[in-house]
Order: structure tokens, then sequence, then C-alpha cells
């Protein structure tokens, strides 16, 4: 009897193994909605980046499901039978249960070797009705509708597998959408762990108590009239009206304009929301944009009496102005301004207010005691004060410390102009804010740059990097990374003296249109002989929308259409004060030439890693720089070179300035 028994429970375990796994079952098909996850390394995905894939193969993974890791090698053998005929295949985990650092070591101890989505929200999977692992969803980037769901094929169920599959439900659809056939929607039911998707609240969210607070905190700095963005939340009407965009903009990671990876460093001026309140904003637009009861807050807010975001300045600058035409290209500017005041003074905070929003792309302000000679960029400021970008309006230098400016001589600044369809005059203003007495330490900036860099037509994931290695001990404060139309993702590492590595910013989603100062919550002491590395991913192929010359290599410029490596960092020095300068621009100006060129940062720079134009100038007399003959020049032999280099420049242009001269 106990036999017949048990011959009966698995003969139904079996038919209800089988009514779940194996009958495709009619259902609607899903539109997949564009999103950006972070996979387990950090690295940004966005789903429609993909548009040019024959299909997009999206894999539901959790750790310790045992039908996931059993089917690993069939995940890899698919990738690796199909990576030729343009299928892209990813993974994604909404497990609550599951952290970045979990995710990484499943994948050390079982070999996982895909990109795993990290979907913290659960919105992504909860959109696309992902509630089992083990599920692979077919996207049909031609319409970004979901043509297939369910297991891989019929080899793994659960706590048993076959040797081979009988029915390869995901080869069967792609191969059918890789033959051009207009395919079906087909489900079939896989088995997988059950993934706790968090449900919608069915209680209404208030716009007035929830909605409201979260949008005057987090978006009205630049939503407000007269303000940066496109447009006001002035009221609820408004709101309404674009919660749909607000939707997809919170989905793609597009706002708020904050790229910090969440999970590396912590930052006092982030801006991001939490995935707490984006969750609740979208529950709230879904469950659709309900007024509810209450007063309108933000009829009611109230704008700044100031147009100064910090009060009003000591000393305001107006930036000489220039007309933009509607259109074309604009070359960088570079007006200079004489400092008014026969006194120096101590900045301890700026801002600037652009004249027009829309055209102004960036501005460099800084100082130089002398008129400068050069619109070079790596020698255009003696001080850089701030860095204006959209959401980059003000600094205020750290605490103690503060920028000095001497008196006379100039304010310099670089103006970055982008004509937008109208014919407009740029009128910008900067605004200073003078420390009543002089502060303990010089806040100062330097720049990480690599002027050589070439960046393949074609390439998506190109790289390039440069370095600082700190002579003196020193205090980071903050970051600010840039590149152009081409930049993707971005980077500073701290390499200290005995090796050990620590990376102090990543920027997985890097976006041109807003650039950002990254100052840490708590400054990081940098031990002298530490290694400060900066590396950009650029993005030169047809994919990148942005990218205006996809079929051409990619050369350092200033204009958009060309590319930077530029990564700035303020910092002090541990052992200077006010009082007792130590700061030596010579050494700092030769520290970053040797940032660049010594590629594989050994310490040297070969023959074969100097630019093209400076073995031109000095011919076949490298080894005559190269001291010690170990093939390369450290930074004494490097530093006699450029010695070398100037005072040969200075020879060959004197007969000319004296002939202009007379």
């Amino acid at each position: 009897m106990i036999e017949a028994g048990i011959k009966r429970q698995i003969t139904i375990s079996l038919i209800i193994f089988a009514s779940l796994v194996l009958v495709p079952i009619a259902h609607a098909s899903l539109l997949a909605e564009n999103f950006v996850l972070l996979d387990q390394q950090g690295v940004a995905h966005e789903l429609h980046y993909n548009r040019d894939a024959k299909a997009i193969v999206l894999i539901s993974q959790g750790n310790g499901c045992q039908v996931v890791r059993s089917n690993l090698t069939d995940y890899q053998a698919l990738r690796n039978d199909y990576a030729d005929k343009g299928v892209h295949i990813m993974m994604i985990n909404a497990n609550l249960q599951d952290s970045r650092e979990k995710i990484v070591q499943e994948t050390k101890d079982w070999g996982f070797d895909f990109p795993i989505l990290k979907d913290d929200t659960q919105l992504v999977a909860r959109a696309l009705e992902i509630n089992r692992t083990g599920e692979a969803l077919i996207i049909d980037p031609r319409s970004w509708q979901v043509v297939y769901r369910g297991p891989l094929s019929d080899r793994v169920g659960f706590e048993r597998q076959k040797n081979r599959a009988s029915k390869t439900y995901v080869r069967d659809v792609l191969d059918e959408l890789l033959e051009g056939v207009e395919v079906e929607f087909t489900r079939v039911n896989a088995p997988g762990c059950i993934i706790n998707i968090e449900e919608a609240p069915k209680e209404p969210i208030s716009y007035a108590k929830t909605i409201a607070p979260i949008l005057q905190t987090n978006c009205m700095a630049c939503h407000v009239e007269g303000g940066i963005a496109p447009w006001a939340m002035s009221n609820y009407t408004m709101v309404k009206g674009f919660s749909p965009m607000i939707r997809e903009v919170l989905r793609t990671k597009r706002m708020p304009p904050w790229h910090a990876d969440p999970e590396i460093g912590h930052w006092q001026n982030d801006v991001s929301l939490s995935n707490e309140d984006i969750v609740t904003l979208i529950n709230w637009i879904e469950s659709g944009s309900p007024r509810g009861e209450g007063k309108d807050p933000l009829e009611s807010v109230a704008l700044p009496e100031s147009q100064w975001p910090l009060g009003e300045p000591d000393l305001v600058i107006d930036i000489p102005e220039f007309e933009i035409p509607a259109t074309g290209v604009v070359d960088y500017q570079f007006p200079v301004v004489k400092n008014p005041l026969d006194r120096g003074v101590w900045i301890e905070a700026a801002a600037i207010i652009p004249g027009d929003t829309k055209a102004v792309h960036h501005i460099l302000a800084g100082s130089s005691a002398n008129v400068p000679v050069t619109s070079r960029l790596d020698n255009i400021f003696e001080n850089i004060i701030l860095t204006y970008a959209p959401g980059n309006e003000t600094s205020k230098m750290p605490e103690s410390t503060g920028v000095y400016v001497a008196p006379g001589g100039v304010y310099q600044f670089q103006m970055h102009y982008t004509p937008y369809g109208k014919k407009t005059v740029d009128r910008s203003k900067l605004g200073l804010y003078f420390a009543k007495e002089p502060p303990k330490h010089f806040y100062r900036e330097h720049v990480v740059v690599n002027m050589g860099i070439r960046i393949p037509a074609n390439d998506g994931a190109h790289q390039e990097k440069a370095y600082f290695r700190f002579p003196r001990d020193a205090e980071l404060f903050a970051f600010f990374p840039h590149a152009h139309y081409r930049g993707k993702s971005s980077e500073f590492e701290l390499i200290y003296p005995d090796g050990k590595k620590e990376t102090l910013l990543s920027v997985p989603n890097y976006d041109f249109n807003w650039q950002r100062t990254y100052r840490f919550s708590e400054p990081k002491i940098v031990p002298a002989g530490s290694l400060l590395m900066h590396r950009t991913i650029y993005d030169n192929s047809a994919n990148n929308l942005g990218n205006p010359a996809p079929d051409q290599d990619v050369f350092w410029g200033l204009q958009s259409e060309e590319e930077m490596l530029y990564g700035s960092f303020g910092y002090r020095w541990l052992d200077e004060t006010s009082d007792k300068p130590r700061h030596d621009s010579g050494f700092m100006e030769l520290s970053q030439a040797m940032g660049f060129m010594d590629q594989n940062v050994d310490g040297l720079v070969s023959k074969q890693e100097l630019p093209p134009h400076m073995l031109k100038r000095i011919g076949d007399r490298f080894s005559q720089f190269d001291v010690n003959d170990d093939g390369g020049l450290g930074f004494r032999e490097l530093a006699e070179l450029f010695k070398a280099m100037r005072s040969r420049q200075k020879a060959s242009t004197a007969p000319k300035e004296a002939n202009s001269k007379s």
C-alpha cells in the first residue's frame, strides 16, 4: 500500500510538473520598456542601447537557486553559439536578499560570467512580470516586444535533470527571429525559485503628504520658474501631465542628474533619490497619479529672493558678453577681466549665474597674477575657482581652506557655448565670497589629463587613462570627471604605496549634459607616493545616439565633437599652511605630463610612449636624456628633456620677436 501510494504520488507530481513546464500557454505579449541598471561590477546597462541586436535574452538569476546553477553550462553554450549572430544575453537579479557583493561571490563560486543586472527597486522585474528565477525572456528589438518567456529548455526541472534537452525553446525562437520570421508570443511556465516581489500598496498614495514633499526636496532646485529645468513643478496639474515622463527618466536613471555608483563612496552633495522614494513615485504614477485630498504644497513654494543661491556675493565679476548664433559650432572663448581689487582676498565660496542657461554648456573660472598668453587648457589658470555646468552652479571650499587671489592680475574664463536654434547674447556672472580671516590652508585643484588619447572608430568601449603621483601627504576633497559626447563611464582609483587599490569614485553612466563635482562626505587622506589613476571609457559606436561621427577616430580637443580625458581633483597638502606655501606649479605640470605619457605605469616614459610631436623635436637624442640607460625617462630625466625643449623653442622664437619689435 505504501509503495503504491508513493508511485501514485510520483505520477501526480510528474503530471503537475508537465502541466507547469512543458505546455505552451497563450498570453498577451509585453512591451519591454527602456531601463538602466547596474550589474554586479557596477557597469551600467541600458536595454534599448542594444537596438541593433537581432534579439535580446534576459535571464532571471537568483543566488542559491539550483535551477539557475544547473542551467549555467547551457546558458554559456547558448551565448557562445549565438554571439556572432547578433544575440545579446544578460541576467537580471531582483531578489531582495541578494546584494551586489553577494552576487559577485556567487559568480566566483559557480563560474557565472554574465553581466547580472541588479534590480534593487524590483520595478523592472515587476513591469516584465518576472516572479521566478530561471526564466528567460526573449525581446525583439524591432518592436521591443517580449516574444517568448519560459525556460531555456526542458533539460532542467525541479530536483531532476536530463542528459539532453528534448525541447530547446529559446534556441527555436532565436532561430526563427534570425531567419526574419514573425514570431508569435509563446509562454512556457518555467521551474525556478520564487522571487519575493513586493506589490504596490493597495491604499492610495497621498499626493499632498507624500509625493509633493519628495518633489520639493529632490527636484525643485531646478524645476522652478526660471530654473535650468525645461518645465516647472508649479502645481499638481503640471506634475500629473509630466508624470509618464517622470516615470521614464527614473527608470533610465536620467533624473535626478546624479551618476555616481551608490555603492562606492559617500558624497556631501548627493542629490540622488533613495530607492524607497523612486518606488513611491512610480507606484503613484502607475496608479494614475491621483490628486487625493489636501492643499497642493507646490502652489505655495516661494521663489528665492536673491538670484544668487549662496546669497549676495562680496564681489561680482561680469563676464564679457558674447553673441551666440542660432546654429553652428562656436569655438571656445577665453575672456579675461581685470581684477578690480588692489588687495589680496581669500575666496571661500563661488557661484556662477549663466546668462543663457540653454546656450552655456560650461564655464571654467579662475585667476592669474598675469595676463595669460595662451589658451591651452592645461595652462589657463594659476587658480581654479569654479567649474560651472548644469547641476554644478556653486562651490564652497572645504572648512579652513580657501583660494588666494593676489591683488591685481586677472580673472580668467573658459566659455563653452552650444547654439540651440535661437540667436542669443550671453551675459554670465561670477559671484565671489570672501573669508573674513585668512584660512589655515590653501585649497588647490589639479587636473589629470591625457592629451594623447585616440579613440578608434566604431569602438563602443575604448578606455583611456592617466595618473598623478602624490609627492607628499595630501587630503582629497572632491573629484570632477569630464568627457564629451562619447564619454560612457569614468572612475578614480587610488593605488597606495604598498600596491593596495581602492576605487574612490565610479560614474558608470556618465552624462555629458550634466557635469558634477563629487565632494567627499569625509575627506580622504592620501599618503605620499600614492598614485591617483583616472580612467574613462568612450563609446564611439553608432549605438551612442550622441556620437556625431562613429566612423572617425577621435583625438583630444576642446570642441564637443572631439574628446577629453580630464579629471580634476580638489586637495590640500598636509604640510602646507596659508602662511607657509609649499606648492610647486612646475612640478605639478611635469607630473601631469608623466601621468599621461607613462601608459604602462612603470614610472618611466619610454621612447615609444613619447608623443609623436616630441619625438620629432628631439630626433635621435632620446639616449642623451636617458642618463641611466634603463630604456626610459624617469621624473628627473623628463624634467631635463622639457627644460631643453623650452630652451630650444625660446631660442628659435627670439629672432622673430626681435624682428616684430623692430
